[in-house]
């Protein structure tokens, strides 16, 4: 296996995650490099200009997510600690997991076939896991009601682009529709919504699966190009 690493710093939003996710591609995003916005630590009015930016309690979530010209939209299994601190995206028939923590600013990524995973570094940290920083505009557009949980309708605008988002008074973004902070654009859609404490084991890869390092690529201009510094991956301890 090879895991490219452009030396590009993009950060990775909503979108951009659930369609990784979908296609079996978060390698590539997680090598791509990540940027942490600056998180709101406001009140009063100020905070009801825009809507929270991290889920403020536990939750696991099942979206139902579909890219522009995806034929069908996938399946997607979301879990969210509070503050957003911790976040694990499971792929589409179990094919592996994206684990993100953004205190450690380090990314987990699992693949349930080879029984291995990978941890990398995002030397500028993460970016809030699903789409929103204070970066965007907003404007707040009224009440609904996803997967029987009420969220309030918000306009997003970025240099990207603008979408639709639906987000809860406790930070859980249930319905995205439009273009993301990444420039992609697609739909998502939470189907279910269980709010509880997670396990600190779903944010660990199995105990039976070995770990890999991941070795430098040279840049180049295309997303996975490049050619091998010093090789593909090696197994830890192998």
């Amino acid at each position: 296996m090879t895991v490219p690493s452009t030396g590009r710093r993009r950060p990775i939003s909503g979108l951009a995650i659930a369609t990784l996710a979908t296609s079996g591609l978060a390698f590539a995003a997680a090598t791509g490099g990540m940027a942490l916005p600056a998180r709101a630590q406001e009140g009063g009015e100020a905070a009801a200009a825009h809507p929270p930016l991290a889920p403020t309690r536990d939750v696991q979530v099942e979206y139902s997510v579909q890219p522009e010209g995806a034929p069908s939209p996938k399946s997607v299994q979301a879990w969210f600690t509070a503050n957003g601190g911790m976040m694990r995206l499971d792929s589409p028939e179990g094919a592996g997991s994206t684990i993100l923590d953004r205190a450690a600013r380090q990314v987990t990524i699992v693949l349930n076939r080879q029984k291995v995973y990978t941890r990398l570094d995002a030397q500028y940290g993460i970016r809030n896991p699903f789409l929103l920083d204070l970066s965007m505009q907003f404007t707040r557009k009224g009440a609904a009601q996803v997967a029987g949980v009420p969220c309030t309708e918000w306009g997003v605008a970025s240099g990207r682009g603008s979408a639709t988002a639906c987000v809860t008074d406790d930070g859980v973004i249930l319905r995205e529709d439009g273009v993301d902070g990444d420039g992609m654009k697609g739909r998502l859609e939470a189907t279910k919504v269980v709010y509880g404490p997670i396990a600190s084991t779903i944010f660990q890869p199995p105990a039976d699966y070995q770990q890999v390092t991941r070795r430098r690529v040279a840049p180049s201009p295309g997303i996975g190009g490049g050619q091998a510094v010093t090789g593909g991956m090696v197994r830890s301890g192998g």
